[in-house]
């Protein structure tokens, strides 16, 4: 992120305003996908994320979705929803959840944004920031366990203890 840019949006702005500052700002491909929604891609270290954020004005909420590429067949739903409720657990912010029509594993993360003293409701370039490293982490973090589960037929815990062993010291 240019510094220009980032002193630019401490102030608070419209969420999805500054939430397209952000994805400039890094340079990811990103586009509008109506007045209030946004919509980015960015690469990680196992996937590509579909990052999707819509703006409620009336419940002064923003949504902010990140969608790893995972699709979940009908056979191994029951082991992945058993899987995202261990997940689940673990997290202070945000959840995963599969969507029964499509297949979809993605990361949903919700914020209430309260309003200025002239009455506006804005987005910091600071909580846009925090947002979305969260959202790309977790799901950074648990792409694995999804993947020994739909690719290795390990059961939800022996997937979680397997991706999620910490390594100590250097190799």
């Amino acid at each position: 992120m240019r510094v220009d840019d980032y002193e630019a949006g401490r102030e608070a702005s419209a969420p999805i305003e500054m939430l397209e500052q952000y994805f400039a700002a890094h340079g990811w491909p990103h586009e509008r996908t109506g007045e209030e929604e946004i919509a980015a891609t960015v690469q990680g270290s196992w996937t590509q994320y579909e990052l999707r954020a819509v703006w409620r004005e009336d419940d002064a909420v923003l949504q902010f979705l990140a969608l790893p590429d995972i699709r979940v067949g009908t056979d191994k739903r029951a082991a992945v929803y058993e899987t995202i409720g261990l997940i689940n657990e673990q997290l202070w912010i945000g959840h995963f959840e599969l969507w029964a029509a499509s297949g979809l594993v993605l990361y949903r993360y919700a914020t209430l944004l309260g309003q200025d003293s002239d009455g506006e409701t804005g987005l910091t370039m600071e909580q846009a920031e925090t947002m979305v490293d969260a959202a790309i982490d977790e799901c950074e973090r648990f792409y694995p366990v999804f993947q020994f589960i739909l690719w290795g037929d390990k059961s939800p815990a022996e997937a979680i203890a397997s991706a999620l062993i910490e390594t100590q010291g250097e190799a």
